[in-house]
């Protein structure tokens, strides 16, 4: 019986604290998971928004790795892998812990978290162009533009059809997270393969965002019909 109880109150908590959005990527369930157990773990002295300032201390840290791996070492690169857990966990629990304790302010946190996410992409490429030799630097470029694009259309998805998703099809931030750790352990490895990386992330984005377009243009001839209906 007591288990069923917890069972029922985790079921609660998680309904609660993931209402606001829906998920699709493919980490989901295990971050859910773990968002929910560190959710109980967190100080009552850290608010909402001093998590939001960690994600940006973690990107912070990303941007810095890069800059150390330019001029001194490639070896710096490692510690942006630090630095994505730390972005992970401030942009993951900061409007999570607000549902968690009942104080989400919706609109507030939705405003701060895209801006907060946008400064968070600049950083990240800003250091990669300052990494990356030659011409190569233009792939900072498209990354941050690209990525830009998939928060664009996010917001247009959520203005047409009222759902909030972050994700593209099974691919999320926390998937890219991973990504680029993977890329940067590698580059650490091999010299130079960071380039031929930056060029599949930017014909997966590109792909990605083209198809996620052609989604929301749908939608929108979609809704158009049934308001003149």
């Amino acid at each position: 019986m007591e288990d069923i109880i917890k069972g029922e109150e985790g079921n609660t908590d998680s309904k609660r604290v993931f209402s606001d959005r829906e998920r699709t990527n493919i980490l989901r369930k295990g971050e859910q998971r773990l968002i929910l157990f560190l959710l109980k773990k967190v100080p009552g002295l850290i608010t909402p928004n001093m998590m939001t300032g960690i994600g940006m201390f973690g990107s912070l840290i990303v941007f810095l790795a890069f800059i150390l791996g330019s001029f001194y070492s490639r070896n710096y690169l490692l510690m942006g892998i630090l630095g994505f857990i730390i972005n992970w966990l401030g942009d993951s629990l900061d409007g999570r812990l607000a549902y968690y304790r009942k104080i989400a302010r919706k609109w507030y946190g939705f405003a701060l978290d895209i801006v907060m996410d946008w400064l968070s992409i600049i950083l990240i490429g800003l250091g990669y162009y300052f990494y990356a030799p030659g011409t190569t630097q233009i792939f900072a470029f498209l990354f941050v533009v690209l990525y830009g694009w998939s928060m664009i259309i996010s917001q247009l998805r959520y203005k047409i059809t009222g759902f909030y998703q972050i994700d593209s099809g099974h691919l999320g931030p926390t998937e890219l997270r991973v990504m680029i750790s993977l890329i940067l352990i590698i580059e650490t490895l091999i010299v130079g393969s960071i380039i031929y990386f930056a060029i599949a992330v930017t014909i997966l984005l590109s792909v990605i965002n083209i198809i996620d377009t052609l989604k929301l243009l749908k939608a929108g001839d979609a809704k158009d019909r049934e308001e003149k209906e």
